[in-house]
């Protein structure tokens, strides 16, 4: 429901003080130019897909995306890639949330790659998340998808942050920033040719404190694994490592019990938890707008990846 004029000089202000928490209006901002992003991409593609993994900001765009053609469907089926390492809590939830939103829900597996011998780890403990782009890619290609919706955002690193709203992918699902098209006065050019695609970011301009803002007012549902739990860690350097059988002790390493949380959640091998208490949305958005690290930089064990290993990634078809 929109506020009224009134109500705005007189919104809450989720618990925090005035002076760390953004106007009603930024969020309405930010909200309608998702939902203009969104029914663009509606009005331009024929194939268009949601890449939805269960995570907070791919729950935010699902919500957006519904909210976008309420009263209608949603004209977007979700795909999800799954890498075969992820929590079952988050499985469940995207379960859940696309029999919530009606939509159709497309699974593709990494482990179907790695059986095809189109995906070669270099170990059996290698994580699998750089190898997720070989399944995107060949799904893309079986479902002939000429845009893939994600819910990525400038301010999670630096190579994101080079990415246009409308990404253009080329016929082999590479990324090549010379061929990437202005969006002057957000205008967006979605022509593309056989085989080629866009990847689009509805988010670009959010910040992870937007996300949890927004969570909060709209009442969106999350996986437990985004609010505080007792969990078993080991302390290795600045990380808190989750105890998993995917995620092998060092030696002199002796696993405490911590109350956790996780900031981002993604594969088990490469994903970690912050010591936190936070329960609600409200709380959770206090302690971000207190974290000196960004995200990603705080909870992945895969972010010693530089920034130009991760552009190398996305040239060869990486989210």
């Amino acid at each position: 429901m929109s506020l009224q004029a009134d109500d705005r000089r007189e919104a809450p202000t989720d618990g925090l003080e005035r002076t760390s928490v953004a106007r009603p209006e930024h969020l309405e901002s930010l909200e309608s130019e998702a939902i203009y992003i969104l029914r663009e991409v509606g009005a331009q593609f024929e194939r268009p897909t949601l890449l939805f993994s269960g995570g907070k900001d791919s729950a935010v765009v699902l919500h957006l995306a519904v909210k976008a053609f309420a009263p209608g469907p949603m004209p977007f089926t979700l795909l999800h890639i799954d890498t075969g390492h992820n929590y079952p809590e988050v499985l469940a939830f995207r379960d859940e949330a696309a029999a919530q939103a009606r939509a159709k829900l497309i699974v593709r597996k990494v482990e179907d790659s790695i059986t095809a011998g189109r995906v070669v780890l270099k170990h059996p403990g290698e994580s699998r998340n750089a190898h997720q782009s070989v399944t995107l890619l060949d799904a893309i290609e079986e479902f002939r998808l000429d845009a893939c919706i994600g819910g990525a955002r400038r301010d999670e690193e630096k190579a994101r942050a080079k990415e246009r709203v409308f990404s253009f992918r080329d016929s082999f699902g590479g990324w090549e920033p010379r061929r990437q098209r202005p969006e002057l006065w957000n205008l967006y050019q979605g022509r593309v040719d056989a085989g080629e695609h866009m990847r689009v970011f509805p988010l670009s301009d959010w910040t992870e404190a937007d996300i949890w803002r927004y969570i909060s007012r709209q009442g969106i549902a999350l996986p437990p694994l985004y609010f505080a739990h007792d969990r078993e860690v080991v302390e290795r350097g600045e990380l808190l490592v989750p105890v998993h059988p995917l995620i092998p002790l060092k030696d002199g390493e002796s696993p405490v019990r911590r109350r956790v949380r996780f900031r981002t959640i993604g594969d088990i091998t490469c994903t970690c938890p912050v010591a936190s208490n936070a329960a609600t949305p409200e709380e959770v958005l206090a302690e971000t707008l207190a974290a000196e690290l960004s995200e990603r930089g705080a909870t992945r064990l895969d972010d010693t990846v530089s920034e130009v290993a991760m552009e190398r990634r996305k040239l060869s078809g990486y989210f």
